[in-house]
This record gives structure tokens, C-alpha cells and sequence, in this order.
């Protein structure tokens, strides 16, 4: 048991590591201090979520329908390549910088949305938490719970050290040309994320 919850400890914290909307999403409200905790959690929930969908058996009948990861697929490189084109656009003509002392403005409900919508509406969480992990996790048989409950523990451990952690940061992102740069990363790795989702699914 140890071994499988191991194994998806890491295999999680693999997949998640990369930088992606749902993560640029938490790493700025990290940065500006804006409703962390409602953020983190609902980033942990549909973790939760996911994983179970996936270990519970989503991964062998998305196997049995290769029609549903076509149509995951080019949903994904249409979702990636938005998101990644407006992300260049901001880093381009954006001159906003943190202001640590100003007040939020943004509501509770709208960054809800916003990482709900982040999190749903990305076809790569499918693929990779509920397709992947939950392929991954058959092949320990009745330790494949272990391997879940290793898998979401990387995920919550690296969504609160991203949202709580990034406050450290925010001296960098005082100057408006670190927004620029972060969002232009954020652009970049989308397009990849989309152009390699196209070609080589």
C-alpha cells in the first residue's frame, strides 16, 4: 500500500507541475491575496473528484469509446490555444502591476467561476487526472485507492504552496513588466500544450 501511494504521489505531482490556466489562475490570486482559501479548495474538491471518477473506472470506459477522447482532444487544442492567445495579448498590452494595498476587487463568486471554469472546462484534466491516473491506478488491483489517495494528496499539497506560497513573490510582481512576463510564459506553454495535444494527441 505504501508503494501505490507512492507511486501516485508522484505520478500526480508529475502531471500537475506543468504550468497551466487552472495554475496561473491560483498563482495570481496567490499573488494578490484575493479569496486563497475558497480557491485552493474548490481546486482540491474537484481534485478529489476527478481522481475518484478516474480510479472508480473513467479510464477503462474512455478507453472502450475512442470517439470521446477525439472529441476531448480537439476540444483541448481549441481551449489551449484561446487561452494561450489571450494570455500573449495581455502579456503585450497590459500595464497592470500588484497592488498589495489596495482593496479586492474581485468578488468571492467571480474567482469561484473563473477557477471552476478553469478547472471543467479543460479537456487536459481528463486526459490526464481521470484518464491517466485512472489507468495507471487499474494496475495496482485493490491498492489502486492507495495510489488515488497518493495522487490527491500531490495535488492539494501543490495547489495550497502555490496559492499560499506565491505571496513571497509579491515584491517581484510589483513592477508590471514581471505580469508581462508571467503571462507571456503562461501563452507560450499553452500554445505548446495545444500544438503537441494537435499533433501527436
Amino acid at each position: 500500500m505504501t508503494a501505490a501511494l507512492a507511486a501516485g504521489f508522484a505520478l500526480s505531482l508529475s502531471l500537475i507541475l506543468a504550468i497551466g490556466p487552472q495554475n496561473a489562475f491560483v498563482l495570481r490570486q496567490g499573488l494578490r491575496r484575493l479569496h486563497v482559501g475558497p480557491v485552493v479548495l474548490v481546486c482540491c474538491l474537484s481534485e478529489g473528484v476527478l481522481i475518484f471518477a478516474g480510479v472508480a473506472g473513467f479510464g477503462a470506459i474512455a478507453t472502450r469509446a475512442p470517439w470521446a477522447l477525439e472529441a476531448m482532444r480537439w476540444g483541448g487544442v481549441a481551449f489551449l490555444a484561446y487561452y494561450g492567445l489571450r494570455s500573449l495579448h495581455v502579456a503585450r498590452t497590459a500595464t497592470e502591476a500588484l497592488d498589495t494595498g489596495g482593496a479586492a476587487t474581485q468578488s468571492l463568486r467571480a474567482a469561484l467561476g473563473t477557477v471552476l471554469l478553469f478547472t471543467w472546462a479543460n479537456p487536459h484534466v481528463y486526459l490526464d487526472t481521470v484518464g491517466l491516473i485512472g489507468a495507471v491506478a487499474a494496475t495496482y488491483g485493490a491498492e489502486r485507492w492507495a495510489f488515488g489517495a497518493g495522487a490527491l494528496v500531490a495535488s492539494c499539497l501543490f495547489f495550497l504552496l502555490l496559492g499560499y506560497g506565491a505571496r513571497g513573490l509579491a515584491p517581484v510582481f510589483a513592477r508590471p513588466s514581471a505580469w508581462r512576463v508571467l503571462d507571456g510564459i503562461v501563452g507560450v506553454t499553452m500554445l505548446a500544450l495545444a500544438a503537441k495535444l494537435a499533433i501527436w494527441g
